[in-house]
């Protein structure tokens, strides 16, 4: 395992990186292949400039949560790392609020139906976070306690799992969390081919989640705290609430009227 993918000297190709390109063009084709399935109306230039939007947000809010929630005062005085996210640093849960906010003004400004464009996202979003978690793997972060288990690894020097355990192999938290993350993927594509109320996938897909990362939170090592509480699993516990709260408010779990 080792961060590069390829070195050209001038410029590395980094697999953190290059996970996130791969998710964004798979995920793209799944939404498109989805709107010709359903034979949606809409242009779809438009949900991809939408789906692109989406995905910018997202990755502004995920830096921008971990960076005010780990420590602050270090970017302040060290501003060039803010950018080095190669360094470890993105928090999924700051990247759902900034992509979906992202998300809803893009829909705001192409006239798309905010529900319908979720629902269409849910999927490729965590097809993405599970390639995502490989980059992790090879990145060396998002790692797990230390443990003796048979499956544990032992990263490459210098990552930031080495730099914490050293020899000692710990849990690859990554994997459990790619584990499900694809488990659950092929949940949502199941489900997308059953009528349902708009916005009933996309609550779904953070139940879902949020379920696969409050497990894997159990053996993170690296995990952001707030007041001594596991910030992931409190911030979980809340988008979890939130997804039952608006299938059962709005009875989503229906079949779409005709």
């Amino acid at each position: 395992m080792h961060p590069i993918f390829l070195d050209l000297g001038f410029v590395q190709i980094r697999y953190y990186g290059l996970m996130y390109a791969v998710a964004l063009l798979i995920g793209m084709r799944l939404i498109l292949a989805e709107i010709k399935r359903r034979e949606l109306a809409c242009n779809e230039d438009h949900i991809l400039n939408a789906v692109i939007t989406a995905f910018l947000g997202a990755l502004l809010g995920a830096r921008l949560y971990y960076v005010f929630f780990f420590d602050p005062a270090y970017y302040w005085q060290n501003p060039a790392e803010f950018l080095a996210v190669w360094h470890g640093g993105l928090a999924i849960h700051g990247g759902i609020i900034g992509g979906v906010l992202a998300g809803w003004l893009a829909c705001r400004h192409y006239r798309i139906h905010p529900w319908q464009f979720a629902d269409l996202c849910a999927p490729a979003v965590l097809l993405g976070q599970a390639l995502g978690r490989f980059g992790n793997l090879m990145n060396g972060d998002a790692y797990g306690a230390a443990t003796n288990l048979p499956w544990g690894l032992v990263y490459a020097p210098g990552t930031p799992a080495y730099i914490q355990h050293g020899l000692q192999p710990s849990h690859p938290a990554m994997v459990y969390e790619l584990l499900l993350d694809f488990i659950f993927f092929c949940v949502l594509c199941r489900l997308q081919k059953q009528p349902r109320r708009d916005g009933f996938l996309f609550c779904l897909y953070l139940i879902f989640y949020s379920v696969a990362r409050s497990i894997v939170s159990c053996f993170r090592a690296d995990d952001l705290y707030l007041c001594g509480l596991n910030l992931p699993q409190l911030a979980s516990a809340v988008l979890i609430c939130g997804g039952f709260y608006f299938i059962l408010r709005y009875q989503l779990y229906r079949a779409e009227s005709k």
